[in-house]
């Protein structure tokens, strides 16, 4: 069942209500406890992806503008490796966990089992409607839980094709979308769900957590943050500016995770700069105008930091408000302390700094929110040592930008102010199950000194054994 934000509230409320009291009972019957159930979800998934591409880049153009070959590999290709992963190693995930028991113990066995949590809310965003929606939903039934899907209202024909097609690839009786904006989310959580799981900018995951609170709802919540890029004299600039340049063009650099900011040791950064500039002119040589923004508010904030810089514009600068669109821009040395630099950019303005030393970068990004990733170049394997090591990030990527995100078998998150909470793969799977501890025991023997009252004897023995 979904609703429009123009429903009135009293009446979305009601169908929240019957909505999740009716995930809950079906979650109440077991049948998604099911390996064969998960598992035929999982395939679901990978099928909408599949059958519907054309449809899917469609609503991506029309609510970002986005090419159908950024949408496969954002959006489509993202989803699909997600779900094969969990179908090809869900029955290992769900295997009882055999632990060691104390001697104290014995004879006995103990081990962990993995239980869904219940009936779990995703909260996906406008950037990569369909992968942050579905990714997620990957994890949920993976873990055998049933499911809330609210798609971001920005990305209004995106969120009503998923509205219409999970339904017609998944137990609809176990997985419902909801349709709406803020305060629809609000009235989500207002349910009291079993876990949630949002993906957005920092403010608005702020909100959530609060209104999750009220209910003791646990959350994960993937926020974003300014991911520094940082590079050593010894990288291969050639690659380095191609990699930088090809992952913050994409989808007009509206991606969490994309470079916010570059800092290049000096001298090799106008170099640098200047590949970049190459790069981007190679990669849009057969596109015309700037790229396109997601609405006027985000428009107006970018183009304010591009009025604002006290930087100089190496390449780029181009604003067009009648169509959203700005021009793949990098601004070097802007001031630290202005707005550029001190929010997160989401958008294809990439400023850039330079450093002298180790220290003086790591300082730098340290004197900072946490970041959601940290990306380093350089040859130098005791600089990446360093830099791993003492810049907390949610990840770090080596050599490249963003790839860690499309690899299941690591963890994705934040930490800090980038977020909390990790999902994707087995890490999915277990952020959304209950980590059950359980400790069989034998009736005998039953040692009687174990009881009161206790002699001087039973104590001593109990003080070497426990």
């Amino acid at each position: 069942m979904t609703r429009t934000n123009k429903a009135p509230v009293a009446a979305l409320g009601q169908d929240m209500s019957e909505t999740v009291a009716r995930l809950r009972r079906t979650h109440a019957t077991g049948r998604t406890r099911d390996v064969d159930w998960r598992i035929a979800q999982l395939r679901g998934i990978e099928r909408l992806v599949d059958e519907r591409e054309a449809e899917i880049a469609d609503a991506l153009a029309a609510d970002l503008g986005r090419s159908p070959q950024e949408a496969w590999l954002g959006d489509i290709a993202s989803t699909k490796g997600e779900a094969v992963f969990a179908r090809k190693n869900l029955r290992k995930w769900m295997r009882k966990q055999s632990q060691r028991l104390p001697l104290n113990q014995y004879p006995g066995s103990g081990w962990v089992q993995f239980e869904p949590l219940g009936t779990v809310l995703i909260i996906g965003p406008w950037n990569y409607p369909v992968y942050l929606s579905l990714g997620p939903l990957v994890a949920a039934v993976a873990a055998g839980n049933c499911a809330v899907v609210k798609p971001s209202e920005l990305a209004p024909a995106t969120s009503a094709l998923l509205a219409r097609l999970i339904p017609e690839y998944l137990d609809s009786e176990a997985v419902a979308v909801v349709e709406g904006d803020g305060s629809v989310t609000q009235q989500l959580l207002a349910q009291g769900f079993d876990h949630a799981l949002f993906t957005g900018g920092t403010e608005i995951g702020k909100k959530i957590m609060a209104g999750a609170a009220e209910q003791l709802t646990p959350v994960t919540l993937e926020l974003g943050g300014k991911s520094p890029v940082i590079v050593t004299a010894d990288a291969d600039l050639d690659v380095t500016a191609r990699r930088i340049a090809w992952v913050k063009l994409m989808n007009s650099g509206q991606t969490c995770i994309a470079p916010d900011y570059l800092i290049a040791e000096r001298s090799i950064r106008d170099a640098l700069v200047d590949k970049i500039a190459a790069c981007i002119d190679k990669f849009r040589s057969d596109q015309v105008g700037g790229l396109r923004i997601v609405n006027e508010r985000q428009f107006d904030r970018l183009a304010g930091y591009l009025k604002e810089t006290s930087g100089r514009i190496a390449t780029g600068g181009a604003t067009d408000r009648s169509r959203l669109t700005i021009a793949p821009t990098v601004v070097v040395d802007p001031d630290p302390a202005e707005s550029l630099m001190q929010e997160e950019v989401f958008g294809p303005i990439l400023p850039v700094l330079a450093f002298d030393t180790l220290d003086e970068v790591i300082g730098f990004v340290n004197g900072r929110p946490k970041p959601l990733a940290t990306y380093i170049f350089t040859r130098s394997r005791a600089a990446r040592t360093r830099l791993i090591d003492e810049i907390p990030s949610g990840g770090a990527v080596v050599n490249h930008v963003a790839m860690h995100c499309l690899v299941p078998q690591l963890p994705f998150g934040g930490v800090g102010a980038s977020g909390m909470g990790a999902y994707h793969g087995r890490w999915g799977f277990e952020a959304l199950s209950h980590r059950k501890a359980v400790l069989a025991k034998t009736f005998k023997p039953d040692l009687a000194l174990v009881y009161p009252p206790y002699s001087g004897l039973a104590l001593k023995i109990m003080r070497k054994v426990f």
